[in-house]
This record gives structure tokens, sequence and C-alpha cells, in this order.
């Protein structure tokens, strides 16, 4: 198979490795989920420095890398593998946006996300219909970043009046001269949806490899050794 020297590259890693034993059985999914959680981080930077076609705005799977991340990988992983590079990215688009290092959007932001990381370690725990809680998780923290960030944006816009119509303005229709906040929110929706999928598709290839691989692998027997009486 094309990908076989891949596989027992990753397996050999896991086994010879001694502090990999202490990891959870989610070791198997780390090689293509940290390839796809920096895919995504890198289409998201690349993205902007491309031209930001409209089109494609906000179809960056941010919410998605965090719920996966933290529904399948262990947890110094996700903060340091998941969360760590979102982070780099938002200060490399500041730069490139010409805005503070720190800007009051962030607040939102990451407010959303540390919820969304909340719903992904729930999900480690499900042990019943995993697989549908997941994509039920992935809709709700779509929906969780989009209504947190907007209404940030209603408070900290000047643009935005402080009402209830402002607020709802900001949900749907957002500031004029911009595409619809509805677009950006389904563009959202595509893009977590597209990556959790691909995520679990990786994920059960993988697993799948590895555990046919193990039990093809001979056993190990063990011989006594009789020791010399003197």
């Amino acid at each position: 198979m094309l990908f076989s020297p891949i596989l027992q590259l990753a397996i050999d890693f896991s086994i010879h490795i001694d502090f990999v034993e202490r990891l959870p059985n989610y070791f198997a999914v780390m090689f293509p989920a940290l390839l796809l959680i920096f895919s995504g981080t890198l289409y998201r930077v690349g993205y902007a420095f491309l031209g930001a076609p409209v089109e494609w705005a906000n179809f960056s799977p941010l919410a998605a890398i965090l719920l996966c991340g933290a529904a399948y990988l262990p947890r110094k992983m996700t903060l340091l593998l998941g969360a760590g590079p979102i982070v780099v990215a938002d200060l490399i688009l500041n730069v490139h946006y010409h805005t503070p290092l720190i800007d009051s959007g962030m607040f939102s932001r990451y407010f959303a996300f540390g919820l969304i990381l909340l719903l992904g370690f729930r999900n480690k725990n499900q042990h019943y219909n995993k697989l549908l809680f997941l994509f039920a998780s992935t809709l709700a923290a779509s929906f969780l970043f989009y209504l947190i960030t907007n209404t940030g944006a209603w408070m900290m816009t000047a643009a935005y009046s402080k009402t209830l119509p402002g607020w709802w303005q900001a949900l749907t229709i957002g500031l004029p001269g911009f595409p619809s906040t509805l677009f950006f929110f389904r563009n959202t929706v595509f893009s977590d949806l597209f990556f959790t999928v691909l995520f679990v598709v990786a994920q059960t290839i993988f697993t799948t490899s590895r555990a046919r691989v193990t039990e093809a692998a001979p056993s190990t027997v063990r011989i006594p050794i009789q020791r010399r009486q003197s």
C-alpha cells in the first residue's frame, strides 16, 4: 500500500518512545489530526495573504479544529497544538491587517473558543452515539462562535445601535457595504462540518490500519532462563 511506510513509522514511534505509553489510545489519530489542524491554520493565513476573496470569507474551521482536537487528542496536546496555532495565526493576521496585536474582537473569540473546548472535552467522555454527538457538537460550536463573536462586535462597534434591533442587525445583515452576517455564518458551518468529516475519516482509516498491523504482528513468547546452580 502507498501509505504503509507512513503507518509503520507512526506505529513504531508509538511503541518505542516511552512517554507514549502513558497517552490514551487516541494517540493513533495524532498524526492525521495534527496534519489537518495545521493545514486548516495555514489555509486561514494563506487566505488572507492571497487577497481574501469574499466568497470564501469565514470558510475557516476554527471551531471544528478545537472541538475535534479536544474530543480526540490528549488535553495538553489540544491546548498546545490545537489552540496554539490559532493564537499564532491571529497575531500574524493582526500584523498583516495593521491592527493591534491584541484587538477587542479577540476577547469574544477566545471566550467562544473556551466554551468550544469544554464541549469537546465533554465529547471525549461520550461513549454512546459518539459520532452523532460529535456532529451535533460541531453545529453547536459553529452557532456558539457565530452568536458570541457577533454579539461582541455589536457591543464594541460604534456603527451598531446598542438596542435590540441593533443587536439583531449584527446577527443578520451586518454593516452596510459588507456581506451579511448570515453569509459568514453559513460558510462557518460548512467549513466546520467539512473539517469534522475529514477528521473522522482520517481517524477511522488510521486507527483501523493500526489495529490490523497490531493483530498481524507476531506475539512475543518469553522463554524462562534456567540458572545454573553452583
